[in-house]
């Protein structure tokens, strides 16, 4: 990896994390595009790299949030035990069976747009109901532990086989159901980390066995991972500065931001 390289991945994986650590995602679903597109790593390789640049960018929000006593609760064991054996499954799958990227585009429009215009739609209603003079707000249900374990689980496969994480995933589907963001954030980035690790080191393992492109890039998935550390920091820092409106808006417009992305690729 040259200089240019390096500074271009530290500096895309600083500005993407600062936008999206505020509410519990990582950016590398935002980065895998980049990684492909700009920095010309190739697949399967781009999977363990992002999952790399999770292991590295965490612990700067993470650090932020333990803290704040906001890594606290039973909702960051729940999405941990969930997604650490989906990784490993998932990272088989991608090494083994190796499923089309068009496939997964196609899956991840279909579920974050609607999602995103939905949870925008609903917090702006909610913010309406909620002024002054408004009927009172109907109090959301809850999630059951067992369903968000095997949503988490489910979160874990699909981020096991193309490196996002999954933070982007459960934080607009949790944080639909009424859940604070202030709460789903920091779990889903714990989980993220946790999950990363186990992913990067499943990939190392498999690497040693298998031919072809399946080890991390270790230089660029580093540069852009000081990039998040620095990033994820900031952005977890600003978060209690900014009102649950806001936030939630900031992951609608990001779910909707991620869709639109790969509807894009997938129409080109």
């Amino acid at each position: 990896m040259d200089w240019p390289t390096g500074l271009l991945g530290f500096a895309a994986g600083l500005l993407i994390s600062v936008a999206t650590a505020p509410v519990g995602v990582s950016g590398a679903v935002f980065l895998l595009p980049v990684q492909v597109s700009v920095l010309g790593v190739p697949s399967p390789a781009v999977t363990p790299t992002n999952l790399l640049y999770n292991v590295v960018a965490g612990p700067g929000a993470l650090l932020r949030h333990h803290r704040s006593g906001r890594l606290r609760g039973p909702l960051t064991r729940l999405l941990v035990l969930g997604t650490v054996p989906g990784v490993v499954v998932g990272a088989v799958i991608r090494v083994f069976a190796v499923p089309g990227p068009s496939v997964f585009r196609l899956l991840i429009a279909v579920l974050l747009l609607p999602l995103g215009g939905w949870l925008c739609l609903r917090t702006l209603l909610r913010a309406a109901r909620t002024a002054p003079g408004a009927a009172p707000a109907r109090e959301p249900s809850e999630v059951s532990p067992r369903t968000i374990t095997r949503l988490a689980m489910a979160v874990g496969v699909t981020g096991g086989i193309y490196g996002i994480g999954g933070g982007s995933l459960l934080g607009p589907i949790l944080v639909g159901r009424g859940m604070p963001v202030a709460k789903v954030a920091p779990a889903a980035l714990a989980a993220t980390f946790v999950t990363s690790v186990v992913g990067a080191g499943t990939y190392a393992l498999l690497s040693l066995t298998t031919t072809g492109d399946i080890a991390p890039y270790w230089s660029l998935g580093l540069a852009c991972g000081l990039g998040g550390l620095c990033g994820g920091y900031l952005g977890a820092r600003l978060q209690p500065r900014l009102p649950e409106t806001a936030l939630r808006l900031l992951l609608g417009v990001l779910a909707l931001g991620i869709g639109g992305l790969y509807a894009i690729q997938i129409v080109r």
